[in-house]
Formats: structure tokens, C-alpha cells, sequence
């Protein structure tokens, strides 16, 4: 892929998670793609469970929002630099739903092969988003 082909994946890309359209989202991922993410607690592999897990976040927190601020492509690597915002209105991890909104900075970090995702890594503060949503009680300093 050009880097212009890319550019224009992961702005489609963008689109499709602000939308919540997760075929659109899981139709860029290999077969055995795997999502390296805090809020799985680990790798998740393949098309289907990749799936699920967009399930679950989207319906956490159904307001979900990304907002890059920065795109980096080198090769089949890359690297979105951003925001992630959202309400805690569907409950998540076996807590109830607390109202509470989010707004975290975070790194995605992607491998391609053949046009396709097969790698994404999941950077964020998910102890401060717990502690914003109201589902871990920490005192500040």
C-alpha cells in the first residue's frame, strides 16, 4: 500500500470507530489479526473475537470518541497519537454503570501485511479512565 492508501484507511478507520460501525472496523483485520489492548486484558485474537471486544467497549460506553492529533506511517508501521473520550453508561468488567465520563490520552500502534491489519497495540492510562468513570476509588496526592 501507498502511504496515501493508508492515510486513507485509518481516516476511514477513524470514521467507522466515531460511527461504531464495527464491521467496518474488524473488515481491515487479517484473519488472525490480534488486538493488544488494557481494556481486554490481554491479546485478542482473530477477526470474531476482535469483534466482541469492539462489542463490549461500544456498549460501555456507547458515546465513544476518538480525536487524533497525529498520524505517523513509516513503512507497514503505524502510529495514531490521540484522545479517547466517552460516558460509562452501559457498565463494564462487572461493574454497574456509573454515568461518569472519560477523556484519556492514547497511542495505536499498527502492523500491516498485505493491506490488512495483523497487529494493533492499545496504549492508555486504563487505571486513570477507571478512576474517571467512578469504577476505582483513588484519593488524590
Amino acid at each position: 500500500m501507498t502511504r496515501e492508501e493508508i492515510a486513507a484507511m485509518f481516516e476511514r478507520r477513524h470514521e467507522a470507530f466515531n460511527r461504531r460501525d464495527i464491521a467496518a472496523l474488524v473488515g481491515d483485520l487479517s484473519e488472525n489479526s490480534v488486538v493488544d489492548s488494557p481494556f481486554a486484558g490481554g491479546p485478542t485474537r482473530g477477526r470474531e473475537a476482535i469483534e466482541a471486544l469492539h462489542r463490549a467497549f461500544f456498549q460501555a460506553f456507547p458515546d465513544a470518541r476518538l480525536k487524533w492529533e497525529d498520524t505517523l506511517i513509516d513503512g507497514d508501521r503505524v502510529m495514531l497519537v490521540g484522545r479517547m473520550s466517552g460516558t460509562d453508561t452501559g457498565g463494564f468488567m462487572a461493574v454497574q454503570p456509573t454515568g461518569r465520563s472519560f477523556d484519556i490520552p492514547l497511542v495505536l500502534s499498527y502492523t500491516l501485511r498485505n493491506g490488512l491489519i495483523v497487529h494493533e497495540r492499545r496504549i492508555y492510562d486504563f487505571t486513570g479512565m477507571l478512576v474517571q468513570v467512578g469504577a476505582l476509588k483513588a484519593k488524590p496526592i
